[in-house]
């Protein structure tokens, strides 16, 4: 709610400085009925989103030039209530999508682009809205990796960097040719060839100690695509010649909890007389969706493969002797 209402205040400041008459902040704040320091870091967003604010030394007061207008759009309501939701959720600083910060300025050019009535009616209406993404890492410190994977995909140049590799148990150097950015599994991944492993790999931006640029350049090959890449992994994690077809037994307490949601691309649903649900899927190997199962504990049974049945039985062998001390 305080980020709409932050969003009419913005757009109350940009009426007041396009209206011909300059106003200094001790006005600007009494006409928004905020302090002078909050009217200061509105007006530093407003340069920061490229609305161009002219200061009159002489008289002390801020305005817009006359023709400063952001451009007209043709959007109606369901499109602009949309597009300020998702700028404004994901955009926001602790709970969106790392370093999309951008997106709460793209929304305050949204908004203020449009007519007024259908301003209010988008601003209103977003109030009553929200999104809340799963928990996600939030990547401190890793702002200036993920800036220069963009530079590097921007303009097609490889990237050298150490990386903490869980699967190496340690620290690699290696000399990566970006092919993708994704976000997935509560974090960013660089998808692209690596020297060290003369293959595709996929790299958590959270795990990335080190990164530069270098001068040699590589082309992105046309057949690439994130889907191929990714195979029917469950999530990421591709187990080339491992392909299984699974086949999981969730009791009536869970099986709608499951069956409304679309898990993978290969899924199958079957009820059963009983309200319980077996839910199939193929996948590229059995490490990803092994955890997936576990977490719904004794309301889940793997029917298929036996390998997977038999992975799960250990493990739950090891929980009951944790448990058992």
């Amino acid at each position: 709610m305080a980020s709409i209402d932050r969003i009419h205040r913005l757009l109350r400041l940009i009426e007041l400085l396009q209206s011909g008459r300059g106003y200094n902040s001790t006005q600007l704040a009494r006409e928004c009925g905020v302090s002078r320091r909050t009217i200061f870091r509105d007006l530093k967003t407003l340069h920061d989103s490229g609305i161009a604010v002219r200061y009159d030394e002489e008289r002390q007061t801020y305005a817009l030039p006359a023709r400063t207008m952001l451009p007209a759009t043709e959007l109606n309501l369901d499109e602009a209530l949309a597009l300020l939701i998702l700028c404004q959720e994901l955009g926001d600083a602790a709970q969106g999508i790392p370093f999309q910060r951008a997106a709460r300025t793209a929304a305050l050019k949204l908004t203020s682009s449009l007519p007024g009535a259908l301003r209010d009616e988008a601003t209103r209406l977003a109030a009553n809205v929200s999104v809340q993404l799963d928990p996600h890492n939030p990547l401190d410190g890793s702002e200036a990796v993920f800036d220069l994977v963009q530079q590097a995909l921007a303009h097609r140049r490889r990237i050298r960097f150490q990386y903490h590799s869980l699967f190496e148990n340690g620290v690699i150097n290696t000399l990566v040719s970006p092919y993708r950015l994704h976000f997935a599994r509560r974090s960013w991944y660089v998808i692209g060839r690596s020297s060290l492993h003369r293959a595709v790999r996929t790299f958590n931006v959270g795990r990335i100690r080190q990164a530069e640029l270098v001068d040699s350049t590589y082309d992105i090959p046309p057949r690439f695509s994130l889907d191929r890449h990714l195979g029917n992994a469950w999530r990421l994690i591709r187990e080339r010649g491992r392909r299984r077809d699974v086949v999981v037994r969730f009791q009536p307490q869970v099986a709608h909890n499951v069956a409304e949601v679309q898990w993978h691309k290969t899924q199958r649903t079957t009820w059963n007389a009983d309200g319980s649900l077996d839910l199939r899927v193929t996948v590229d190997g059995l490490g990803e969706i092994a955890w997936w199962i576990l977490g719904y504990g004794e309301q889940a049974e793997v029917l298929e493969p036996p390998e997977l049945r038999e992975d799960l039985r250990r493990r739950f062998e090891r929980l009951i002797e944790i448990y058992g001390r």
